[in-house]
């Protein structure tokens, strides 16, 4: 059975494996520009500058898609936390470094297009949104799971495929082709970060199956979203399951299910009685999720019956 290692060696170990993945993923990314996703010809001053103030007549976004873009905009906006995050875990040396950087500069695209996306036309109060953007900014986020490396990438592979799955679903119910192909470009980029994420994480279980498995039962048992903290959350989030944006049936079946069957999770044989038991753990906790999606799904169609 292999030793555990400490924070600075699973660093050292794993650098090649970042170097690889830094170079797969600049070789695939595509160059894309904020201002070309965003309609200015629908643009006009505010009341400071002479013009007109907003108006909720003037949004043409219903209540599910308003509050499915304000809390993934403002979830893109906590940015200096999950910088702050991913700089203390990881390291700013050499690849690694490169990779915090890059994905960085990637991540505040997505803030740039939707925020000005929904000011240019009028889509939500551009007032409650400063608002909330410096509320849930000066309280930042720290996920539940600060434990260190092998932490960290499984809550940000986790992370990175639920964020996809929320842009890509939020622009189909926009009912507007301009912001679903934004969200659509937006969720390609979420997705390869998410690939970055989730092959470090499988060389990771290759390096230290028990104690990466130890790690994802952790996070897996106390995953939240990094918007969780933000001002009208809950509510929100209500309304966001109940238009199919996301909800614990899409958390379960295209989150959780792909990431445990990519990384093997139920087919490995080099986990010892610590592995295993936490494997156990696992399976017990998806039994649980898989009984809590079922339940809102059959709340969700009585409400649906109701309403005809």
């Amino acid at each position: 059975m292999p030793r555990e290692l400490t924070e600075q060696e699973l660093l050292k170990e794993l650098e090649p494996v970042v170097e690889a993945n830094l170079n797969r993923h600049l070789a695939l990314a595509k160059t894309w520009h904020p201002h070309d996703y965003v309609p200015w010809g629908e643009g006009r001053n505010f009341r400071a500058l002479g013009g007109t103030d907003w108006d909720p007549d003037q949004s043409g976004l219903d209540k599910a898609a308003k509050a499915a873009m304000v809390t993934n905009l403002l979830t893109e906006d906590n940015l200096p936390s999950y910088h702050r995050e991913i700089a203390e875990n990881f390291s700013l040396d050499r690849a690694w470094g490169t990779w915090v950087g890059r994905w960085t500069a990637e991540e505040n695209r997505h803030a740039i297009v939707i925020r000005d996306y929904l000011v240019v036309t009028r889509g939500v109060d551009p007032v409650a949104l400063e608002r909330a953007r410096m509320e849930n900014m000066t309280t930042g986020f720290v996920p539940a799971t600060d434990k260190g490396v092998l932490h960290t990438l499984a809550y940000v592979t986790v992370q990175e495929l639920a964020t996809r799955v929320s842009h890509h679903n939020t622009g189909k119910v926009c009912g507007e082709p301009i912001a679903d192909r934004m969200l659509q470009r937006v969720a390609v980029d979420e997705n390869l970060h998410m690939v970055f994420y989730r092959n470090l994480t499988s060389a990771a279980f290759d390096l230290q199956p028990d104690t990466m498995m130890r790690a994802l039962v952790d996070v897996l048992g106390s995953f939240q979203m990094p918007g969780t903290g933000m001002p009208d959350f809950r509510r929100n989030a209500v309304t966001i399951a109940k238009a199919g944006i996301y909800d614990p049936r899409i958390h379960v079946d295209e989150v959780i299910r792909p990431v445990l069957q990519h990384w093997r999770i139920f087919e490995r044989t080099d986990f010892g009685s610590e592995g295993e038991h936490a494997r156990d753990d696992i399976a017990a906790r998806l039994e649980d999720l898989e009984t809590k999606a079922d339940r809102f799904e059959e709340r969700r169609e009585r409400l649906l019956d109701r309403a005809v």
